[in-house]
This record gives structure tokens, C-alpha cells and sequence, in this order.
């Protein structure tokens, strides 16, 4: 049976065990869109407590942790819009939510903080893209069901927001360089 574009399956996953098995992922990924802990965590809780009324048709679908992801992103996007009406950014120390991953761990924390602050820099839209095709390795048609976009869009988010963390970092071993 197809719902709302996806494909249902037999035997739903009780709510409680699914978010016990995909929840420290879920704050992961809210953890990069975010950049610190506390809104990750309230980005997920409300991601969840959207989910926890509908679980039993989300759960029946195909890939409840697309949907899910999904509502993550949607909630990141509607509280940075939010916050982009009535607050100022400052600069700040990062916590890292659980570690650093294998990449994160070839970098020198000095060096993981200024790709962070690079990925801080780029639009909303741009490193929601970036976040999702490396941080969370999804694929292009993937991450345009996430977005709510179409492919296209996409993969020229990814290739803009790639390339001016590219021109960022190069510009940042350029001014080190002169020092």
C-alpha cells in the first residue's frame, strides 16, 4: 500500500524502541544543524513529540527515519527562523555532542573548529544540504525528500556549499600563511 508517496510495511516499531535506537542519531544531526547541544535537543523534542500522535502511520512507511529526519530538519528551519527575528549571533565554545567522528578525528581541534565556524557561515538551506550528503552520507534523491526540494536544487546547494567552505578554509591557510 503507498501512503503519502511512500510504501507501507507490516508491523509497526513501538515508539519507544525506535527512538531508543535511532535518537542518539537523530541529536547528531540535529547537533551539526544546530551547533550546540541544548538546541539540538529541543530541536529533536520537538521533532518527536510531532511524531509520537502520528507514530503508527510513520512507522508503517518504508523509512520512518527519512520522515523523521525530515520533521529534524523542518524544526531546525522553523526555530532558526524564529530565532533569526530576535536574536543576534555571537560567537561561541562548542561541545561536541558525542565525540568526534572518524573524519572529525583526522582534524586538529583547531582545525575542527574553523570548518565548523565555516559551516556556521553558510546559509541555512546550504549547509542543511552539506550536513545531510556528509555528515550523514544520505544520497542526492534523498536528501531532496528531506528538503522538499528537487534533486537539482540539491546538488547545487551541495556544490555552493562545498565550494565556499572551500574558499573559506583556503582564504584561512592563506591569512596563517602571512602571519
Amino acid at each position: 500500500m503507498v501512503v503519502g508517496g511512500q510504501r507501507r510495511v507490516s508491523g509497526p516499531i513501538p515508539f519507544d524502541d525506535w527512538v531508543a535506537a535511532r535518537g542518539p542519531a537523530l541529536l547528531r544531526l540535529a547537533f551539526v544543524l544546530t551547533g550546540n547541544a541544548v538546541d539540538a535537543e529541543d530541536v529533536v523534542q520537538e521533532a518527536l513529540s510531532r511524531a509520537y500522535p502520528r507514530w503508527s502511520r510513520i512507522a508503517g512507511l518504508a523509512d520512518p527515519d527519512a520522515y523523521v529526519r525530515r520533521m529534524v530538519v523542518n524544526a531546525h528551519t522553523s526555530r532558526w527562523r524564529a530565532w533569526r527575528r530576535r536574536v543576534v549571533p555571537v560567537a561561541g565554545i562548542l561541545e561536541e555532542a558525542d565525540g568526534p567522528s572518524t573524519e572529525q578525528a583526522r582534524l586538529a581541534p583547531d582545525e575542527r573548529d574553523r570548518l565548523w565556524r565555516a559551516c556556521l557561515a553558510l546559509p541555512a538551506a546550504q549547509r542543511v544540504a552539506v550536513v545531510l550528503r556528509f555528515y550523514e552520507e544520505l544520497e542526492y534523491a534523498e536528501i531532496a525528500a528531506i528538503a522538499g526540494v528537487p534533486e537539482g536544487t540539491v546538488r547545487s546547494r551541495v556544490s555552493r556549499g562545498v565550494a565556499a567552505l572551500r574558499a573559506g578554509w583556503d582564504a584561512d591557510e592563506r591569512e596563517q600563511d602571512e602571519r
